[in-house]
């Protein structure tokens, strides 16, 4: 009975997966054909342009190195 059971959500399992990867073929069809094809989701003439201008950030102040004393810790608790 739990075999059963246990075959029976796997089936329905894998129809639901079934039913995401064929509802995302029929949204992003020629995207996802296209990348399997190698020429990838924009076509050459019109993929994203860098811009023209670039932007320089100013830089940040230099960090400070604390050193932090290490204290010596017993290896062996209290109770041994």
């Amino acid at each position: 009975m739990v075999q059963v059971a246990a075959a029976l959500l796997f089936a329905l399992a894998a129809g639901l997966g079934l039913m995401v990867i064929l509802a995302m073929l029929k949204t992003n069809g020629d995207a996802i054909l296209s990348a399997l094809a190698g020429e990838g989701a924009f076509p050459a003439n019109t993929a994203p342009q860098p811009p023209a201008t670039v932007i320089k950030l100013r830089p940040s102040a230099p960090r400070r190195h604390i050193s932090r004393a290490i204290t010596a810790r017993p290896q062996l608790s209290r109770a041994a």
